[in-house]
């Protein structure tokens, strides 16, 4: 990590950040993590960060999780935070769906998975975050009427993604609006290489009343 990326992860780590350790299933408060009540945004391999403290700052009202196990990117959201000063953002460092599995049901406002790794070759598809497992989990952790948004610049991630969505007796489609996301660097670059952009939006549905 650079000196400015050290500096922040000595100072801000040790009250901002969550380390995910395997197996562990203590149940995570994330009021008590953040201090406060506001709704709770999941964001799944930040990458440097970038684009969660953007969307962080421009929405006040919520509070922002993140988790990458990457240092370079762990400190670079950390500097941002204390360049920013973004009291509503945390950062966790392991294996995301470890972290989900120990939120309580219905806690997420929101989940943004943004350019995950694509794994192209077929025989690596089983590695795919976007997987119905998966996606069972993230939706029971989201509230009713919660949004799920996904984006890939891999036209055929994008096409298994809405397969396994749909597929989601819980999920409901949204739309395909980029709802606010900021362009990301691996945007720019499936952009530059030719590839189109994709954002599938689903909520969890709300349960009928009789």
């Amino acid at each position: 990590m650079s000196s400015r990326h050290t500096d922040a992860h000595s100072a801000l780590w040790p009250s901002h950040g969550v380390t995910v350790l395997d197996g562990d299933r203590t149940p995570l408060d994330l009021d008590e993590l953040f201090g406060g009540g506001a709704p709770k945004v999941l964001e799944i391999g930040f990458g440097m960060g970038d684009t969660l403290a953007a969307m962080a700052a421009a929405d006040p009202d919520r509070d922002y999780l993140g988790i990458e196990v990457h240092t370079p990117g762990i400190g670079n959201l950390l500097a941002e935070i204390q360049d920013q000063d973004l009291p509503n953002v945390r950062v966790a460092r392991g294996d995301a769906m470890q972290l989900v599995h120990r939120l309580a049901p219905g806690r997420l406002d929101a989940v943004h998975i943004f350019f995950p790794d694509p794994w192209p070759k077929a025989r690596h598809h089983k590695r795919r975050l976007v997987q119905p497992q998966n996606v069972a989990l993230l939706r029971d952790r989201l509230r009713p009427g919660g949004v799920l948004h996904c984006a890939t610049d891999w036209p055929h991630y994008a096409e298994a993604m809405a397969e396994t969505l749909d597929a989601d007796p819980g999920l409901e489609p949204l739309d395909h609006d980029r709802a606010g996301r900021p362009e990301t660097k691996f945007e720019r670059r499936g952009v530059g290489a030719g590839r189109p952009i994709t954002d599938l939006r689903y909520r969890r549905s709300t349960p009928n009343r009789s």
